[in-house]
């Protein structure tokens, strides 16, 4: 890379790692419920991640502690080009609850949760785009997924959103996405 200035002069090359995909932007979508007693719940799905669980194969300065099988983490979804607008991102979020966590719920109870973020701007381009879902967890079914081999795995996790966010903070669920949006969600519903 060079970077171009505006006197039309430009910086000397530097290496920089880029990553995109076709469709590089994507919609996470935390279901979550609230009992008679007022304590909310979430849903997260486990899935197997590839590029962590192949970390236990490099020489890392900081070797993890554990191997990454299966990552716990909310619903989400690579946005399809149909997946256009608002209404777009809903409708996308609506299927993925269905597919990952067994969720059917509407377009139209899809609720943002704060702005869109990059999800690592150093290296690749993706944008995610933040929603949350009141449901109903009794009404859950086996999630049928999307066919993909990297849905072929895990299962659905129910935690309570305060042991999940403690569980975000120890490492125990090491996913930022997931992360942002419980701390999101409680602030919402807390009104922090």
């Amino acid at each position: 890379m060079r970077n171009r200035y505006a006197d039309g002069s430009h910086s000397e090359p530097y290496p920089c790692d880029v990553m995109s995909r076709a469709r590089v932007d994507a919609v996470a979508v935390v279901p979550y419920a609230i009992d008679g007693a007022g304590v909310v719940h979430v849903a997260l799905k486990e899935g197997v991640r590839p590029p962590v669980y192949l970390r236990a194969t490099k020489a890392l300065t900081h070797p993890d502690d554990q191997t990454f099988l299966l990552l716990p983490e909310i619903v989400a979804g690579v946005l399809e080009p149909e997946d256009t607008g608002t209404d777009g991102i809903a409708r996308r979020a609506a299927l993925e609850c269905f597919e990952e966590a067994g969720l059917a719920v509407t377009p139209e109870s899809i609720e943002p949760l704060g702005g869109a973020m990059f999800a690592s701007p150093g290296i690749t381009d993706e944008k995610v785009y933040y929603r949350a879902v009141r449901v109903d967890f009794a009404t859950r079914v086996a999630p049928p997924g999307d066919g993909s081999v990297m849905e072929e795995a895990g299962g659905v996790v129910i935690l309570d959103l305060h042991e999940a966010i403690a569980r975000c903070r120890s490492g125990a669920i090491p996913d930022a996405k997931t992360e942002l949006a419980l701390v999101r969600l409680r602030d919402r519903l807390h009104g922090a």
